[in-house]
């Protein structure tokens, strides 16, 4: 049965040798169908795992999960912190160069479905420095509380979403992730938009200005983020169930930092107006 999440519509890329990868968004192909007698059928429970190509390799579980997921986190959270300890402005002269190399690896890591410690780790070291600088001018800004408030937030936004997907108190099924991917889509298309129009109109459409659409578009933003994170939950079991090497976890916990790190700003934007009023 053709995989509900567009991740393995394209296989696991360099997660594992051997494997080959169709093109993003195509179905797998499982062979040509035979006209005529129907094809024999197989037990999907003894048959081999279609990307284990070595008799020693090791599958992921949701233990390496955890730990790559962990680890990950770990480094953002101590390159933050470490950014945030540099003296005077100096950490702002980082932001801008680590936002932009972060991006880069991050298109390439997604793309390629790059499955290592160090792209990873080295994502979330970036990005460390990216939302230390950044945390920093909100708390000089409105004070070191709305720093708080927004991991906290973070924080439960991801508890909650993992409780939702664990109970199946909201599945993820194939229409279910084509209106998050395409709301995705939606929002990315606005943030666009927008900037291009603060080049002609002081707050281009008003979605970033702090009046009332800007909260209204902060939660609508924070929302779809949320659901995002069930697409990753939900990746990761999968790849589970279909035996995808132990390295692929550091593609998982990249999908996490990624979703993270995007519901962590939003949600200090969002605060960010309420302190402007």
């Amino acid at each position: 049965m053709p995989s509900k999440n567009p991740a393995f519509s394209r296989g696991f890329g360099n997660a594992g040798p051997g494997q080959q990868s169709a093109g993003w968004g195509n179905a797998p192909q499982y062979g040509t169908p035979q006209y005529g007698a129907p094809a024999p059928q197989q037990d999907a429970y003894t048959a081999p795992s279609p990307y284990g190509t070595t008799a020693d390799m090791r599958y992921m579980t949701m233990d390496d999960v955890v730990t790559k997921t962990g680890l990950s986190f770990l480094v953002t959270v101590l390159a933050a912190a470490a950014t945030w300890a540099m003296p005077g402005q100096a950490a702002l002269g980082l932001a801008l160069p680590a936002v932009l190399i972060a991006f880069v690896l991050g298109l390439v890591i997604a793309f390629k479905q790059i499955a290592n410690p160090v792209a990873t780790l080295s994502y979330g070291a970036l990005y460390g420095v990216a939302l230390g600088a950044i945390s920093e001018v909100f708390a000089a800004q409105f004070g070191s509380g709305i720093v708080v408030q927004a991991l906290i937030g973070t924080f439960g936004v991801f508890a909650g979403m993992l409780v939702i997907y664990k109970t199946g108190a909201i599945r993820v099924t194939p229409k279910l992730t084509r209106w998050i991917v395409g709301a995705l889509i939606g929002v990315l298309v606005l943030v666009v938009v927008n900037l291009i129009a603060s080049f002609f109109t002081p707050g281009g459409l008003g979605l970033r200005d702090g009046g009332p659409l800007a909260i209204g578009f902060s939660l609508l933003v924070i929302g779809v983020a949320a659901f995002t994170l069930l697409l990753d939950f939900d990746l990761a079991d999968e790849a589970i169930r279909r035996g995808a090497p132990a390295k692929f976890a550091w593609y998982i916990a990249f999908g996490l930092l990624v979703t993270v790190i995007w519901l962590y700003i939003e949600i200090l934007r969002l605060l960010s107006y309420f302190q402007d009023e």
